[in-house]
Formats: structure tokens, sequence, C-alpha cells
């Protein structure tokens, strides 16, 4: 073949080839440190971040633009927000910040003097909530054999976890409020007034990360995103008696404003493992630890809870499955003889191994003013 007429093809073949980002065979095939994401306000504004060794926090879009300056690298939107990032994460995203990561690493640009702009300390932020607002939170409801019946005698604990044991059943489900229930890292826990049974709960937070109905416990792993901490706050002092004739109110128990914690970040699932295989939770008021379990406790696996989930409704991106809590629990008396409930001016420590700490202070809410009577009262009208 003529040189000319080689040359031809393969200039041919060269530009005639679909453009591919850098990272699907690339640069950003692989990560050159493990990351977690999250939202960060900073300069006043709320802005998607990564989270490196725990302490710096790099803006994605300021740090999008700085990479694509270099040709060699496309373009690639990024998400305006951590709802987006998640249903984003597998078409695209997910190697552009695998690339962010490799060019900060490799150029040693975290640890320059002067760094890049869109690096941040840790401290110099304020933490958000990671996701601003899941669309469903859904928690399980007594899914650990040490949270079981925590309030009776040691044989009726006993008993009732050997009965649980050998009768699994189904999992229990209930939703929990998103937008003004969900807090960020470092703000307040609201005690409503005259609410003075308000208890502590550590939960595993999945983030799911692509939409599922009528998934198997065997294929949830592939529609998780990541892994982040949930507090499930909850009001023990249950209704007044008197008019609707039910016994028990999941919105009180659940659904104060400030009542869901979550962060501080998100560990995608490719930089955490298996919960199943790892898991520890531990949560402490005041620096008394309170709760400490692991996997080996859940009645119904994590990936059991995605397929219960997802065959009553289905689950989208940013969607929060929580799994349950431990023994351990204020209102329970199993742990330390007595029951003992959230006073204003403690704080909440709330961790898992390798996600980070959620660290929540409590303090008092405003006594409201006069009403039609038909304000949720103060337990002590209705409760010694």
């Amino acid at each position: 073949m003529p040189f000319r007429l080689a040359l031809l093809v393969v200039l041919v073949i060269v530009f005639a080839a679909p453009r591919t980002a850098v990272g699907q065979n690339g640069p950003g095939a692989t990560s050159a440190e493990p990351f977690k994401v999250g939202t960060f306000e900073i300069r006043g504004a709320p802005v998607v971040a990564l989270v490196l060794r725990d302490s710096l926090i790099i803006d994605v879009r300021a740090a999008n633009t700085a990479l694509e300056r270099n040709p060699m690298y496309p373009q690639v939107p990024m998400p305006a927000d951590m709802l987006e990032l998640i249903g984003r994460y597998e078409y695209g995203v997910k190697a552009r910040l695998y690339e962010i990561v490799n060019d900060l690493v490799r150029s040693n640009r975290l640890t320059a003097k002067p760094r890049p702009d869109y690096v941040h300390d840790l401290a110099s932020v304020k933490t958000l909530p990671p996701i601003i607002y899941p669309g469903k939170i859904m928690n399980a409801a007594v899914n650990f054999y040490s949270h079981v019946n925590e309030t009776g005698t040691q044989e009726q604990i006993a008993a009732a976890r050997r009965q649980r044991r050998e009768q699994r059943g189904v999992p229990y489900l209930f939703l929990k409020p998103s937008r003004g229930a969900v807090i960020g890292n470092g703000e307040a826990v609201i005690l409503p007034h005259g609410r003075d049974r308000i208890d502590w709960e550590v939960e595993l937070g999945t983030v799911v990360g692509r939409a599922a109905k009528n998934v198997s416990a065997k294929d949830a792993p592939n529609y998780i995103f990541g892994y982040m901490i949930s507090l499930d706050i909850s009001d023990r002092g249950g209704r007044p008696p008197g008019g609707a004739p039910f016994t028990s109110d999941w919105l009180v128990g659940k659904g104060h404003d400030t009542f869901a914690p979550m962060g501080p970040w998100i560990v995608p699932k490719e930089f955490y493992g298996d919960p199943m295989q790892k898991l520890r939770q531990t949560l402490s008021v005041d620096g008394t630890k309170m709760q400490e379990a692991r996997a080996g406790d859940m009645i119904h696996s994590l990936y059991e809870l995605i397929e219960y989930a997802s065959s009553i409704i289905t689950l989208f991106p940013g969607d929060v499955v929580n799994n349950g809590t431990s023994g351990g629990v204020g209102m329970g008396t199993a742990v330390r003889g007595e029951q003992r409930f959230l006073k204003a001016g403690e704080v909440i420590e709330a961790s898992i191994d390798d996600i980070g700490t959620l660290r929540i202070p409590v303090v008092a809410g405003e006594e409201p003013g006069p009403g039609t009577g038909a304000r949720l009262p103060p337990v002590s009208s209705y409760r010694k």
C-alpha cells in the first residue's frame, strides 16, 4: 500500500473513532486514593465536594474546571447537588472524580504551597447533610437481636430473642421525614418542649444508587451507591389517651424537626466493602458509650431490607435505607438497668468504622405560644 494511502487510512480510523473520556480507559480507571463525597458550605453556598484523607475538601466543580484546561480531558459537566452526583455516578461522573483525585495526588498539589484555591481544610468549611434532601428515608425497626424487648426481664428478653431467631418473618420498615428532620454534622438536635423521653439510635445509612424495584437480596449490592452514618432520634413519650383509637404514632415517635442527623459524608461502596462482613457502629452520650454493634447481630441483612423495601415501593437514587439499631437505647433497661433520655447540653457522638463520626449537640426547644389544644402536649400531662 502506498505510504500516502496508508497514512490516510490511519487518519480516518483515528478521527472516526468515538471520543471517549480519559477515565474510561486511562488515568480515571482507578483512583489514586479512596475518597468520600459530601456537601459543604463554602463561601456561603452549598458545594458538592470530595473528601480526601478525612481532612481536605475538594470543590468538585472548581476542580473540574481546572482539570479541563488540559486538552487531554474532555468536558464532563459536574453535578449541581448530591442527588445528581449519585444518579450520574456510574455515567461518567465517577471516572471524572477519579481523574480529579489522580491529578491532585500525582502532582502533589494537595500539599503544595500555595495549593489550589479549590482545596479547603475541613475545619474551614461548614459540613452540611450530604444529601439535601433524600426523597425517602426508610428505617428498619427492631432489626438487631440485642434490641429485642430491651425493657423486659432477663428471662423475657431471652425468650423474645429466641422466638425472633426461630421466626424472623419479614423486615419492618417505616418512613422517616426528610426535609425538616435531616440535619448535618455539628447541627443540634432540638428537644421539643415538654417531650422529655427523647432517645438515640445509631444506624448505617445505605444510599441507593439507581432505581430499584423488586430487587433480590442477591442483586441488592448492585443498586447501592454508598454508606453514611444516620441517627434515628426518637420520641418515646407517645400520644395522649383519648381521641383517635390508636396506641402508636410513628410521626410523633420519629418525625420531629432535627430527628434525622446524617453524614458527615458518604463513602462510595467501592471504598467501603461489604457491611455485612465489617460493620461496627457505636454511639456515646457525653463520652459514655451507650451502643456498640456489629453486623452479626442483625436480624435481616442490609440486602434483605432493600429486597423488602423495593417490593413495596420503587427506590430512587439518593433514597436512604437505614439498617436499624442495636441494644443500648435510652428506653431500654437491659444494658444500664434503668432508662436514660437525652438532656439539653449533652453531645451525641455516633461512629461507624471506616466512615467517620457524627457529633451532634442537644439543645432545648422553645415553648410554643397558646393554641386550640390540638398541639402535641408535654409528656408530663398524661404520663408519670
